[in-house]
């Protein structure tokens, strides 16, 4: 009895040996930290803070990082945040700031981390250059560090960017105010507006990793037009496709697999994937994968037994000249949607 403790408690310090490993595939450094300095440059002197997304309360659902947190750091664990300042003069009333960025980490759990794996913190060496940013310091750090740069000028509690859901900025917000002796606010910044005009455009390492979603998603449809026949289930096709999906090294679907048989398939967002496949059926598949936090979407009609009817075929091709008149329309460079072409019914 008492070897195999021996051997248990050998097997968790291995384990705790070993460094986390991420599933998701990384852009270099140098693309995160170009993305940061661009925010920090559309801040007009302001100062941004972000949040990773919380640890999921059961264990069961794997976690997934904020998309906005993620583009600027590829930090994939929970319980971080990131501050960015962006440049700004000296004045008459505040002293010069230069563009400043910090990565603030948790505490490491050492208990813990005999089941998750090592982590990463301020105090271990090397902290700054294995996240890939400029400066790492312990999240107990953030108020005091925020303060010290809104304490000599005022006006910076007015110029802050956050993510209006995020509770810890909320949190955040309410405690400078109280702490500097300032009303709140009345809306934040939303940072998530700024960034999305940087994502508008995808840089060549993006496109690869959309590329490889799409390709994993292709895969998952592929297995789809062999699954679905009479008698089989939605959700045992949707299975088929998730089995796929992870086969090509995707981490998650990209939203809930709809597999809508017969009647289900006029429910645009049905999802309880329930029913039995009839004979005669058409069924609707929309259904993707995500693949390092960049998702595709694909959705496929195809008839259960293998043969479309004649109206079954003629709404189909109604549907599919549509899509192909909607992809010759858009070239890049020369076409666009704007509110005009959506609301002009001509």
């Amino acid at each position: 009895m008492k070897s195999s403790r021996i051997v248990v408690f050998a097997l968790l310090s291995l384990f705790a040996a070993l460094p986390t490993l991420s599933a998701l595939e990384k852009q270099p450094a140098s693309i995160y930290r170009q993305r940061r300095v661009e925010l920090g440059a559309k801040l007009q002197g302001g100062v941004a803070i972000l949040f990773a997304a919380e640890e999921p309360l059961l264990d069961f659902l794997p976690y997934r990082q904020d998309e906005d947190f993620y583009y600027l750091t590829g930090w994939n664990e929970p319980g971080a945040a990131l501050l960015i300042v962006g440049d700004s003069p000296q004045t008459q009333s505040a002293p010069a700031r230069n563009y400043t960025e910090i990565l603030f980490l948790p505490t490491r759990d050492l208990r813990m981390e005999k089941y998750t794996g090592i982590k990463l913190d301020a105090a271990t060496p090397g902290a700054a250059e294995a996240a890939g940013v400029d400066s790492v310091e312990a999240m107990t750090e953030l108020p005091k560090v925020l303060n010290s740069l809104i304490a000599p000028d005022h006006r910076l509690f007015y110029r802050e960017w956050t993510q209006p859901t995020a509770p810890q900025g909320k949190a955040l917000v309410g405690f400078l105010a109280a702490t500097l002796g300032m009303g709140e606010p009345a809306s934040s910044r939303d940072v998530g507006s700024l960034i999305q005009q940087l994502r508008v455009v995808k840089d060549p390492g993006e496109i690869e990793l959309l590329k490889k979603a799409s390709d994993a998603s292709i895969a998952g449809q592929r297995a789809m037009f062999k699954a679905v026949k009479p008698g089989v289930t939605e959700r045992s096709v949707a299975g088929k496709m998730t089995a796929a999906w992870l086969d090509s090294g995707c981490e998650r679907a990209s939203y809930a697999p709809i597999v809508g048989s017969g009647p289900n398939s006029t429910t645009l967002h049905y999802a309880a994937n329930s029913r039995t496949i009839q004979n005669g059926d058409v069924v609707v598949v929309d259904a993707a994968c995500e693949y390092s936090m960049y998702a595709a979407d694909i959705t496929r009609t195809v008839p259960a037994n293998g043969h479309f009817t004649a109206r079954q075929r003629e709404i189909y091709n109604i549907v599919l000249g549509s899509q192909q008149a909607a992809i010759d329309a858009f070239v890049a460079g020369k076409s666009k949607i704007n509110d005009r072409d959506r609301n002009d019914p001509d």
